[in-house]
């Protein structure tokens, strides 16, 4: 599992580790690592001779990067340092220039011929984005032929939220010290990571147990499915009930219930005016009258996709969240949804809006959540007394206060597509069903639905959510029988 951690954790798990280190010991530690990088990306046989650039703020930042410029120095790279600010770390200036390294004179003539940049302009302590003076040169940095790696994160973006207030220098690697950075695993500022690198410089017998952010991986997500055994019957994997189409949307019933069945649901019990399609693609599918209360004995409910605004869609939904079994709401469910009905409940409660319904439920600019999106998470987590799944270009998990909020790592813009929402909600649902707790329910069909686009789409076509759903048992392969 990749974990993160907010800046203020992080400067007193390094500040607790370097009181038993000698002086300078970590940052030989930061530098060591980012330059062992930084030889990897230029290949085997390659330093020799490279050309490498450093943009040296004045911060710590900086010094990581003049101490690994020196090292790779010494392997034979022709290093330069671009130095931004009215002054720079003295010990890492020092070594770059015993190392044989220069300072240049001109910040844009060794940007024209580098195969290295090193972003050490700012840190994890930087906010709003670069200053003035240091945008041509980022800007150039960005234009050039150059591989450009961040130390520890990207300048110019947000740690701690992932923001991006004002210009950043978009890398093509990170090398993370320590641990991750909530910024790292979030978009908007994901995007300008680049690839991921890790450093270990021995951070992890001070940082606290409980992280920031937590990202599943393969070995995670297979320990948390469900796996039927020798007594299971349909019972025991789970009963889902869905309320979902209409007759604008029967589509999206049809989605639903594909996303149901796919997540391994022992039954899928369905009410709504997609009964006719619903049994024509899935002749298993329990097919009920409305309302919701007629359907007979479930485990959880899903709610919301397609209901569109037909008559009892609202009486609908008020009748799901007065069961006592975990509830999703998606889509059009989460349409004027009361916060204190939601808290109310004796049972948990799962709602999956996207960037606009979450925003609507906010009462926000949808730029606004789509801006901060760990902050509008876990603003709307707190409000309705819910786990949240909040879809996007990445798509987070929270669970509430004082836990960590889940960024699910698998996801890709091929599943902005009509309809991927209604998969991922059938999916969730059937997981709720077979007794996972929200978080994990959640968590794992996030994984699973991008995991499924990638395998449908193969990372460079275009795909529908009907190839995606299609895709979710071969992703639930992969994950309990990696290759």
């Amino acid at each position: 599992m990749r974990t993160a951690y907010r800046v203020e954790t992080v400067r007193a798990a390094e500040a607790a580790l370097m009181a038993s280190l000698p002086e300078g010991a970590l940052m030989g530690r930061a530098a060591a690592g980012l330059a062992a990088a930084c030889c990897s990306l230029l290949g085997k046989g390659r330093v020799y001779g490279a050309r490498v650039v450093l943009l040296v703020g004045t911060g710590d930042n900086g010094g990581d990067a003049l101490y690994a410029g020196a090292r790779l120095a010494r392997r034979g790279a022709g290093v330069t340092a671009v130095l931004l600010g009215a002054r720079a770390h003295e010990g890492g200036l020092a070594a770059l220039r015993a190392a044989g390294g220069r300072i240049a004179d001109d910040p844009f003539e060794p940007l024209a011929g580098a195969d290295l940049v090193l972003d050490g302009i700012t840190g994890i302590g930087g906010h709003g984005g670069l200053r003035p003076d240091a945008v041509p040169v980022a800007r150039a940095a960005r234009g050039s032929d150059a591989v450009v790696v961040a130390v520890d994160l990207p300048s110019g973006v947000d740690a701690d939220t992932g923001e991006v207030a004002g210009e950043a220098l978009r890398a093509d690697v990170t090398v993370a010290f320590g641990t991750y950075k909530p910024g790292l695993l979030v978009d908007p500022a994901h995007e300008y990571a680049g690839a991921l690198r890790l450093v270990d410089i021995g951070l992890d017998a001070t940082l606290p147990g409980l992280p920031d952010l937590e990202a599943l991986q393969h070995e995670d997500v297979a320990r948390l499915l469900p796996v039927p055994g020798a007594e299971s019957d349909k019972y025991r994997r789970g009963v889902v009930g869905v309320v979902a189409g209409s007759d604008r949307y029967p589509g999206a019933a049809v989605l639903a219930v594909t996303g149901a069945l796919r997540g391994g649901a022992g039954a899928v019990r369905y009410v709504g005016a997609g009964g006719d399609a619903v049994l024509a693609a899935h002749p298993e599918t329990l097919v009920h009258p409305w309302p919701p209360r007629k359907a007979g004995r479930v485990q959880a409910w899903v709610v919301g996709p397609g209901l569109g605004e037909e008559a009892g869609a609202r009486e609908a939904v008020a009748e799901v969240l007065a069961s006592d079994v975990p509830v999703l709401v998606d889509a059009d469910g989460l349409r004027g949804l009361d916060p204190e009905v939601v808290r109310g409940r004796g049972a948990p409660t799962l709602l999956t809006p996207h960037a606009g319904e979450a925003a609507a439920l906010l009462s926000v600019p949808r730029e606004e959540v789509e801006a901060g999106r760990l902050a509008a998470v876990r603003e709307l987590a707190d409000r309705f007394g819910a786990t949240v799944l909040l879809k996007g270009s990445t798509t987070l998990v929270c669970g509430g206060a004082g836990r960590p909020v889940r960024v699910n790592p698998t996801g890709t813009s091929w599943l902005a597509t009509a309809g991927s929402g209604d998969v991922l909600s059938g999916l969730a649902g059937s997981l709720l069903a077979a007794g996972l707790p929200p978080v994990d329910a959640a968590s794992c069909a996030a994984y699973l639905h991008g995991l499924a686009a990638r395998r449908a789409s193969s990372g460079t076509a275009p795909v529908t959510a009907t190839e995606v759903a299609g895709a979710v048992r071969g992703a639930w392969g992969d994950v309990m029988s990696p290759a």
